[in-house]
């Protein structure tokens, strides 16, 4: 799928330059493949649409997304999980109502200013989304056993833009609504630029990746359903080189997610 453009708003020096994710670029599109994984619009308290994410059903009443797409002012979202929501222009409602609303809710660790440390929140939704499987979480630590590999791929899946271009030539930027994947492969783990929180993935034309739009959206483990970490940032904007990922198989993680499954 056309790479994802990481949506990241804030940087250190470590990460000089971050963006939050966007969109899956060089990637296909997504078709039926993955059913559980939407299009979210934030709302702040007025019904104002605020921005659009990506991000995972992993129980019938509760998306995982990134901590920068559910952060105030954002007080309500609305969700829609047609692989092609502009398919349904203009009667599907984007992007005021979805197939289902719901209340966000931010990792308490998260900090504007440093994001990409709890870069994870979740949306309870108003109602069930009956699904046949969802997406599923990793066990603790699981990912610390992976190792650099082009052959330790991902999943990257989102809605975000296809195709991200410098200001002076915006004009070719496409930015359809419509669900795609990619494979990048693992770049970097438990390093001193990603900590112990952040995967980097690979974002080029022969395995695709994540931009502006992808943000919150799933990163599989291989070919599996499994969410091991959600789209959190970019390093430039265009979305080229690599994308970084927040994992979701860390403690501090983990044990706030599956407090909203109880």
């Amino acid at each position: 799928m056309r790479r994802l453009i990481t949506a990241l708003v804030a940087s250190i020096a470590l990460v000089a330059g971050a963006l939050p994710a966007t969109a899956v670029t060089n990637g296909t599109l997504d078709g039926d493949g993955h059913p559980y994984v939407g299009l979210m619009v934030a709302q702040d308290g007025d019904g104002k649409a605020l921005w659009r994410c990506s991000g995972t059903l992993i129980s019938p009443t509760v998306y995982l997304t990134a901590g920068h797409c559910t952060e105030a002012p954002a007080e309500h979202v609305e969700i829609w999980f047609d692989a092609d929501v502009d398919a349904g222009q203009p009667g599907n409602g984007y992007p005021t109502t979805g197939d289902v609303g719901g209340t966000p809710y931010t990792h308490p660790d998260y900090d504007p200013n440093a994001f990409y440390v709890r870069d994870v929140g979740v949306v309870v939704l108003d109602e069930p989304v009956e699904m046949p499987q969802y997406g599923q979480l990793p066990t603790q630590d699981q990912l610390d056993a992976l190792k650099v590999r082009r052959s330790t791929t991902f999943t990257s899946v989102g809605y975000g833009l296809q195709k991200s271009f410098p200001s002076a030539a915006s004009w070719k930027t496409q930015a359809d609504r419509v669900r795609m994947v990619a494979h990048p492969h693992l770049l970097q783990i438990n390093t001193g630029f990603t900590g112990d929180q952040s995967l980097l993935l690979s974002n080029n034309t022969n395995t695709g990746g994540t931009c502006f739009g992808d943000s919150g959206g799933p990163n599989f483990l291989g070919s599996t359903n499994v969410v091991a970490g959600v789209t959190s940032f970019g390093l430039n904007s265009t979305c080229g080189g690599t994308g970084g990922v927040m994992r979701v198989d860390r403690d501090y993680v983990l044990g706030w997610v599956q407090s909203f499954l109880s």
